[in-house]
């Protein structure tokens, strides 16, 4: 089979050995189609993963398989029969154990209570402890943990977890596996003894859908490689016959032969770093890394998804903490160990989430233009009201941000003209640095277009700026340097006539080294 250009124009049949198929799977949900006649299969004795973006639908496809989801249209066929779970754990029984990056047990029963639940030994209506535990512990002895199985699963790592949750659905007698995300919170080792239990359950004839944004581990692992966008196949192909630039250019839509931007125009930022991380990171989230930004500086980021850019903000904001690495502030040491410090800083930032971490969508554009500037003032020093009106009246004039009047819910608003108004959020409070988390996806071209000739506007005005984007043509063309991760790392630097589409490509799709 050679390597996948795109998806064939009709399913085709199932080859023996299949354990899993998917024909014709379309999913919708109000205004999105999800699905979009999604074909699949996944043989016994291989591990297979699917791979794609945000919105991919990898996610809807696991929930339509597992019963969480129920599909408009298409079939699933376990073996050469047709099933219809209405739940996750009616899939489990027929045969299908899901495994996710949150595990789905739970932390208050021990060990031995979570892999028997639903099934424990008994006689007369009473459980039998002892036989169950003595079961519990051979089984996990089998999985290379010799654990006390009667402690409550909250009291093991999260390594330890997710191969309880992997033996209980193995026990089932399962005959697909599905990780989702497993490899997320684990450091080295633990990957490696992860993927030592996934080589053994796949000799054993078990199919193995491997859901990760790694792509290094996608490599070491899987057999087969499956492609989604945009809820659609682009296709399947042997990985040992899928180059990684290919991989990378599928999952992004982008090919490299037609993939131009034009850069433009910028003054270079001043050279001393204004801000500056040694060694900072955060472990199971981001490798440590060394970055400089400098004033009226845009240092763009670039990667897939899970690549480490979001944990990067969160990271340099204070949402999460660093256990290791410095920061410095105009040549000094500074502690950033929460968002208060971060905006004490004068540091901004709006996150990926714009509905879920950005907007208090009940509350009006104006309550959410001066959100930032009440919490640094604190709330014993309430803004006056007519200066909240006067803050927001300046910032739906000089954003244009479209709204009947300040006391319109925020909710009531476009997309972008939400995400404008978390921008104002922040301008308000003046802020020296500012990090954007995708601060363009979901809104209309007008919209779009105006936030790009905002962050452009506040570069020259002198601010220094962290751009996160995956719209690759649009961070080529306003950033003065964009820093490139790949699997939880920070990989490449491009400057001057290196930053280009073809290049972020090409650095996010080289092999790591040994």
């Amino acid at each position: 089979m050679s390597p996948i250009d795109e998806a064939p124009a009709r399913p085709t049949p199932a080859l023996a050995g299949d354990v899993l198929t998917v024909r014709g799977l379309t999913k919708t949900f109000p205004g999105v189609k999800a699905l979009d006649g999604v074909d699949f299969t996944l043989r016994a004795g291989e591990v297979h993963a699917l791979l794609g973006e945000n919105g991919a639908g990898k996610s809807t496809l696991i929930k339509t398989v597992t019963g969480v989801l129920q599909r408009d249209g298409g079939e699933v066929l376990l073996g050469s029969n047709e099933i219809h779970p209405k739940s996750p754990a009616e899939a489990l029984k027929l045969g299908i154990g899901t495994v996710y990056q949150e595990v789905n047990l739970l932390p208050n029963l021990s060990v031995a209570e979570n892999l028997f639940m639903g099934r424990q030994p008994g006689r007369l209506g009473f459980i039998r402890n002892g036989p169950m535990n003595r079961r519990a512990r051979e089984i996990m002895k089998g999985y290379g943990v010799d654990i006390d199985v009667r402690k409550s699963l909250s009291d093991f790592s999260v390594a330890v977890q997710q191969l309880v949750a992997i033996a209980r659905a193995v026990d089932f007698s399962a005959s697909v596996l599905i990780l989702d995300e497993p490899t997320a919170s684990l450091d080295a080792s633990e990957v490696l003894h992860l993927f030592e239990i996934v080589r053994s359950l796949k000799a054993r004839g078990i199919g193995i859908l491997f859901v990760t944004h790694f792509l290094d581990q996608v490599y070491a692992l899987a057999d087969r490689i499956t492609i989604l966008r945009n809820g659609r196949l682009i296709g399947t192909s042997p990985a040992s016959e899928l180059p990684r630039l290919k991989l990378v250019s599928l999952m992004l839509g982008r090919d490299l032969a037609g993939a131009t931007h034009e850069r433009r125009e910028a003054t270079a930022p001043k050279p001393d770093a204004f801000l500056s991380f040694r060694g900072y990171g955060r472990r199971g989230q981001i490798h440590p890394f060394d970055l400089d930004i400098g004033r009226g500086e845009v240092v763009g980021v670039a990667g897939l998804l899970g690549s480490g850019r979001s944990e990067t903000a969160k990271l340099i904001f204070g949402i999460d903490r660093a256990d290791g690495g410095e920061a410095l502030l105009d040549g000094k040491r500074v502690r950033i160990a929460s968002p208060r410090d971060a905006v004490a800083l004068k540091f901004g930032f709006l996150p990926e989430e714009r509905k879920t971490e950005g907007i208090v969508g009940d509350l009006s554009v104006r309550e959410n233009i001066i959100l930032a500037l009440q919490a640094r003032r604190g709330w014993l020093k309430p803004l006056a009201r007519a200066e909240q009106e006067r803050i927001a009246a300046q910032f739906i004039r000089s954003l244009d941000i479209r709204t009947r009047d300040a006391e319109t819910p925020i909710r009531l608003l476009s997309g972008g003209n939400q995400q404008k108004a978390l921008i104002a959020r922040w301008l308000a409070t003046e802020p020296e640095f500012l990090i954007l988390d995708e601060p363009t996806r979901g809104i209309d071209i007008g919209a779009h277009a105006e936030i790009v000739r905002l962050i452009e506007d506040l570069c020259r005005q002198g601010m220094a700026l962290l751009v996160i984007s995956s719209e690759l043509e649009e961070i080529t063309a306003y950033s003065h340097r964009i820093r490139v991760l790949r699997d939880r790392s920070h990989v490449g630097d491009l400057t001057g006539e290196a930053i280009g589409v073809e290049t972020i490509i090409h650095t996010i799709a080289a092999e790591a080294k040994p």
